[in-house]
């Protein structure tokens, strides 16, 4: 049962990073909305599946790239990459900026309770998963592949493609891109004025209305920029991927403690490993058990995470 495990284990320790830093990177867009509203986007999940078709889009359409053409090389590969990413994160990003003008502006202008505003995530995640199923027949679309998964380098064993190179490392740079944002920047400030004190930050003169637009729309960014590496790394898309990869998100985000940004990181990092090495000794079927196992562990012994704030502080 372990042959696998040991045989490949800084193989499979590469892999797992690769995913995880994709779950870092979704899960922000959870924990950037928690962090401001103490509520759950759920809607997250399908932000992430739009900004997957947003990449394809972008070398299908722009590009004129299909199934049978070769990979770019050089400059151009270089344009191709960079392009898809920021089509992807713009998909995601205005998608995210919808929803919030959507389900929860005016039902918070209205005064009405959590509750609502959480319904209301849910039906348009329902909304927007149904938009894209109809737009693909249901069917799953497949990425033109771009960039040629060409084997670098070879460290203790494990081979190292520069796909999952290039998530890795890019996806790192753009979490600790939004770490500094959020500390330093003069909106970040705001950001976490109005994620302690909302009504404290809004006699300080900060635009409340301003501020949770904006974290919808940096989360969204993040998690546009995980949609484009989960189209590199695996070349595929459909209308309900965002389903299996926002339960893993989430989880991860709880994990780590939602509405905590360095807490998504450990969280994403530690989930993506345990899915792969329990996916080496279990089987690959049981990748989706691992997550729900890890999300009621988690809820029934530490439910505030490794570095979140404890429940009883965060009810309404």
């Amino acid at each position: 049962m372990f042959d696998v495990f040991i045989d490949q284990f800084w193989q499979l320790t590469v892999s797992g990073l690769a995913l995880g830093f994709i779950y870092v990177l979704i899960a922000l867009g959870y924990t950037m909305v928690y962090g401001v509203l103490r509520m759950i986007n759920f809607a997250n999940s399908e932000i992430f599946m739009w900004g997957t078709f947003g990449a394809i889009v972008a070398s299908r359409d722009l590009f004129n790239y299909n199934q049978t053409s070769e990979p770019a090389t050089g400059g151009k590969l270089a344009l191709v990459l960079i392009v898809q990413l920021f089509v992807a994160m713009a998909f995601a990003g205005l998608t995210a900026v919808l929803v919030e003008f959507v389900a929860y502006r005016r039902l918070r202008a209205r005064g009405t309770n959590r509750l609502a505003t959480l319904i209301s995530a849910i039906g348009m995640s329902m909304v927007l998963s149904e938009v894209m199923r109809i737009l693909t027949h249901s069917r799953p679309v497949g990425s033109p592949r771009i960039l040629e998964k060409v084997i670098l380098t070879e460290v203790w064993g494990a081979q190292i493609r520069l796909d999952t190179l290039i998530t890795i490392l890019a996806a790192g740079a753009i979490f600790i891109i939004l770490e500094r944002f959020v500390k330093l920047s003069r909106m970040g400030k705001a950001i976490r004025a109005v994620s302690m004190n909302e009504d404290a930050a809004k006699l300080m003169g900060i635009n409340l209305n301003r501020v949770i637009t904006v974290t919808f729309l940096v989360g969204g960014l993040a998690t546009g920029a995980a949609a484009f590496f989960y189209v590199t790394v695996f070349e595929y898309t459909k209308f309900n991927i965002g389903f299996t990869m926002g339960l893993a998100a989430f989880t991860a985000a709880v994990l780590g403690g939602i509405g905590n940004i360095r807490g998504a990181f450990f969280g994403g990092i530690v989930l993506g490993l345990a899915e792969v090495y329990a996916a080496s000794i279990l089987g690959t079927q049981w990748k989706s058990v691992t997550i729900f196992v890890v999300l009621v562990l988690v809820l029934l012994f530490k439910p505030s995470g490794l570095f979140g704030e404890a429940v009883t502080q965060t009810r309404a």
